[in-house]
């Protein structure tokens, strides 16, 4: 392999922890991290002494843009959404139920085709996972309470 190498994945693959892909270029590598994480786009990796470029490839995003930004983007992130927050604008996958929910709310959604860079998670895990709301942990172990108005 030759220095340069480059690695495009799109949101949901640059989740990992432990890969064997193919660079843009060919040329098969190993990512062999301690942890699972998210790979950010431009961070770069070293794959057996061979420096590799990641890049975000262009995801199906909705764009979410409106008045009232700050109030739409609690609503996205009361539902453990992914979200990419930006001065004008908010993006996230596309989701037919949220479009609805966010239209209703008065928000201005298009669909877009971009790399997805969301923010990471609270505890600096790098990525917002979903989960059940179930109340039962013999239904779902990995279940948390919430207090219900």
């Amino acid at each position: 392999m030759s220095d340069g190498q480059t690695l495009t994945l799109d949101y949901a693959d640059r989740f990992l922890r432990r890969r064997s892909l193919t660079t843009d270029h060919g040329s098969p590598v190993l990512i062999d991290l301690p942890e699972a994480r998210l790979l950010r786009d431009g961070e770069v990796l070293d794959c057996d002494g061979t420096p590799v470029t990641i890049r975000a490839a262009e995801d199906d995003l909705l764009e979410v843009t409106g008045d009232a930004l700050p109030r739409i983007a609690w609503h996205i992130g009361n539902r453990h959404t992914p979200c990419q927050v930006e001065d004008t604008r908010l993006l996230i996958q596309r989701d037919h139920v949220l479009r609805d929910m966010l239209e209703k709310l008065g928000a201005n959604v298009r669909e877009a085709c971009e790399p997805f860079q969301p923010e990471g998670g609270a505890y600096g895990h790098g990525r917002t996972h979903g989960h059940s709301h179930s109340h039962d942990p013999h239904e779902d172990p990995n279940a948390h309470l919430h207090d219900h108005d």
